[in-house]
């Protein structure tokens, strides 16, 4: 009777837990997806028009990502005020409206950022000609980057109120939009005059205005969310919470940079060893962003049980909440690193034809890389959870520390080392990822485990 006690709230901990990340997994995929979109029509533009789409989308991708991660952390914080159960509405409603204002704050300083795209990559090395048309094409991105991190905000607040469905029904709206925006806008059809690259761009401002729109129009449909009148009296400033989120949300700001910078310099050290090392690099890589995504969606649902067991002060509902997300993510990643191991072929089939004779080099590339994938699955899905484990905690400065080491440190400095004096090449480079991966998984876990000593828990 004990032992069956002691299991059932970490049971517990497990369906809610999973009832929670499954929706907002669904969602990350299916936001791939909305991405992929865009990559499909600019394809057709040709080869100028795919490498600027490319190189813009990673310099306004990067800067949006690190930005919503910075209005995150209003999510940890909602958790911890409905945890807590005092003045939860008045306190949520702070929470998500300086989170908005902050969306909309840095929000115009990453437009500022995108609208000097071609100087950027100009200064990062890039061809000319396709400086040039990703800088006219960023021109018209940029308006999509407040819609998309106010639509961040909305995302956390849904998703901790209960309700994560709304976000992958939503994001799942966002690809029939995106499809029609890009069919009417880059080829000119219903006689919309053909824009070519600057019509995917369009696209995908008319698509993040959508998806904003219908957040706000789900918020204002269900009666649970619209009791908190998140949209009430937006005016007033709420000085010490805007402070909050900001002391909470730089330190995950700089995280994310660190680790996609790790990704993107990779990317950088394979064009210098060769083409097809590159490419091979690019698919693996491609398929290891698609498995993380799972356990992506699992560290946020962490961020909000373990947020709101803080803010209750469960000390064991804490520890119960943290661990059931670090079971799900790494029984997910068994199952990923299995078929990267035991049919990397077949997985690579979804994006290429592994038997044609001009994907040879190619492919033989990317089952080298994926064979270092497949090992630092566990690992890529053990930091993904104990970094949005700890953010529940509201302990996000020391783990931004431990990425800056172990991803730029250790990770970085042997990517060089056995990417450029060693024989291993590519492969090298590949194990200075893993090598990344593998250290700040192990610092974050043991700063979890360690929570208590460390005096991370609530009184």
């Amino acid at each position: 009777m004990a032992e069956t006690d002691r299991l059932s709230p970490l049971r517990i901990e497990l369906r809610e837990t999973l009832l929670l990340a499954g929706p907002l997994a669904a969602a990350n995929l299916l936001q791939m997806l909305v991405h992929a979109v865009d990559m499909i029509f600019v394809a057709r533009l040709g080869e100028q028009a795919l490498a600027a789409s490319s190189v813009s989308l990673a310099v306004f991708g990067l800067t949006m990502w690190c930005l919503s991660g910075l209005t995150g952390a209003s999510g940890a914080l909602i958790a911890a005020e409905l945890g807590r159960r005092s003045h939860a509405v008045r306190e949520v409603r702070r929470s998500v409206r300086m989170a908005l204002w902050l969306a909309i704050g840095t929000g115009l300083g990453g437009m500022m950022i995108s609208a000097l795209g071609e100087p950027i990559l100009l200064a990062a090395g890039q061809d000319p000609a396709v400086a040039a048309r990703a800088g006219s094409f960023m021109r018209v991105l940029l308006w999509a980057m407040i819609p998309m991190i106010a639509a961040s905000v909305l995302r956390n607040f849904v998703s901790a109120l209960g309700r994560p469905v709304f976000a992958t029904a939503i994001t799942a709206l966002a690809i029939v939009v995106n499809l029609l925006g890009n069919w009417v806008f880059v080829f000119g059809n219903l006689g919309a005059p053909a824009l070519g690259l600057e019509g995917s761009a369009v696209s995908s401002v008319l698509t993040s205005l959508a998806m904003l729109a219908a957040y706000v129009l789900a918020i204002r449909a269900d009666r649970r969310l619209r009791r908190y009148r998140i949209f009430g009296r937006w005016w007033r400033p709420e000085w010490q919470r805007l402070g909050e989120i900001v002391r909470l949300g730089t330190p995950i700001a700089l995280t994310i940079l660190a680790e996609a910078g790790l990704f993107s310099g990779a990317a950088l050290l394979m064009g210098r060893i060769g083409e097809a090392e590159l490419a091979g690099h690019s698919v693996a890589l491609q398929v290891a962003s698609l498995a993380f995504q799972i356990p992506f969606g699992i560290g946020q649902a962490a961020t909000i049980r373990v947020g709101y067991h803080f803010g209750a002060g469960n000390r064991a509902a804490i520890g119960h909440a943290g661990w059931a997300a670090l079971t799900l993510a790494l029984c997910f990643m068994v199952l990923t690193a299995g078929l990267m191991l035991f049919a990397p072929r077949t997985v690579l089939s979804f994006y290429l034809d592994p038997a044609a004779p001009q994907n040879a080099a190619l492919v033989g590339f990317a089952v080298q890389y994926m064979m270092v994938a497949a090992a630092f699955q566990l690992f890529d899905g053990a930091q993904a959870v104990m970094a949005g484990a700890l953010r529940g905690l509201q302990d996000t400065r020391m783990p931004m520390a431990m990425a800056l080491f172990g991803y730029w440190v250790a990770g970085f400095g042997v990517c060089l080392w056995l990417g450029f004096r060693t024989p291993l090449a590519g492969l090298g480079v590949w194990i200075g990822l893993a090598v990344g991966l593998v250290v700040v998984a192990a610092l974050l876990t043991s700063r979890w485990t360690a929570r208590e000593r460390l005096g991370l828990l609530p009184n």
